[in-house]
């Protein structure tokens, strides 16, 4: 008798994203995923969130703690970090489209019952879930692309990105099939883990400022 694969063990949301459909379709689809493992041990999916026309979408790592409870992305620290930064740099954070390259929480725990402990996805992880962010692209079609931290850059722009030689730039690629701007700063929740978290700060207030001025 020969063993049936998983889904999972394939590695790709493909066959769980529709033909069409807008947001909605899409992350009523999302739901369901099994594209990779990381669906098992997560609370839920959680999808991007904003406006269909936004015209400037924030792209993380993957959903948080208290993302993975709440089934929204960027409603923890780092996101009431970011929407700070945004409206400081003149981007209104409720016109902005914000998702993640990952749909699922990943984790560890020290001892069962203890808090968790976010765990960076792989490479294999990220490209597994690059249909959702490719059919969300499609979707919304963002004139600018702001890439928080370097998952989310590798995961768009390939794994030789390093935010640090290329943050507070404007790049020109061809991501998912379509020629898109992009700006890459740092993770918020890395400017909540800084030494000098003043300067981190003001750092990434930087780099949203030139995510503005190409808006503008």
């Amino acid at each position: 008798m020969v063993a049936t694969r998983a889904p999972e063990d394939a590695y790709t949301a493909e066959p769980f994203v529709p033909d069409h459909g807008g947001l909605t379709a899409l992350r009523r689809a999302a739901a369901g995923c099994r594209g990779c493992p990381l669906h098992r041990d997560a609370t839920r999916t959680v999808f991007g969130a904003g406006p269909a026309d936004a015209r400037v979408m924030l792209v993380g790592e993957q959903p948080g703690d208290q993302e993975d409870r709440q089934g929204k992305p960027f409603v923890g620290p780092a996101g009431k970090l970011l929407d700070r930064a945004l409206a400081e740099a003149g981007i209104d954070p409720g016109e902005a489209y914000v998702t993640n390259a990952v749909k699922h929480f990943k984790f560890t725990r020290a001892e069962p019952r203890k808090r968790r402990i976010h765990k960076a996805p792989t490479l294999r992880e990220a490209a597994a879930c690059g249909p959702w962010l490719a059919a969300e692209l499609a979707v919304v079609e963002p004139e600018l692309i702001v890439v928080l931290g370097a998952t989310a850059g590798k995961a768009l722009l390939g794994s030789s990105f390093r935010v640090t030689e290329v943050r507070g730039t404007v790049l020109e690629k061809e991501i998912h099939g379509r020629r898109e701007r992009l700006v890459p700063t740092v993770h918020p929740s890395s400017v909540l883990r800084a030494d000098d978290r003043e300067a981190a700060y003001r750092g990434l207030v930087a780099d949203l400022e030139v995510a503005a001025r190409v808006l503008a």
